[in-house]
């Protein structure tokens, strides 16, 4: 997370659970970002996150830059310095 802060990049999850549902499991998994509630899916059909049965959803990291482009999406769990270079490759911070 520091390395997100540093950089003034805000990170979400997006989760089809239900909002009630989603509150109990970041408490439990002491989630320090904030977690959407995408019920109908349509923002992970939007971002190509369901997978073939489009049902299941696939892990997916995408950034928005300020300017509303994208500017990284990869599948899985990236490490964190390359989901970071996308957004500052000079590695300046915020």
């Amino acid at each position: 997370m520091a390395e997100f802060v540093t950089r003034g990049i805000q990170p979400f999850g997006v989760n089809p659970a239900g909002v009630d549902g989603h509150a109990r499991y970041v408490e439990k998994m002491n989630f320090n970002f904030p977690l959407l509630s995408d019920p109908d899916r349509a923002i992970a059909r939007a971002y190509h996150a369901l997978k073939e049965d489009d049902r299941g959803i696939q892990r997916s990291v995408y950034v928005v830059g300020r300017d509303g482009q994208i500017a990284f999406a990869q599948r899985g769990a990236p490490p964190v310095r390359e989901i970071v270079a996308a957004v500052d490759p000079a590695g300046r911070g915020a």
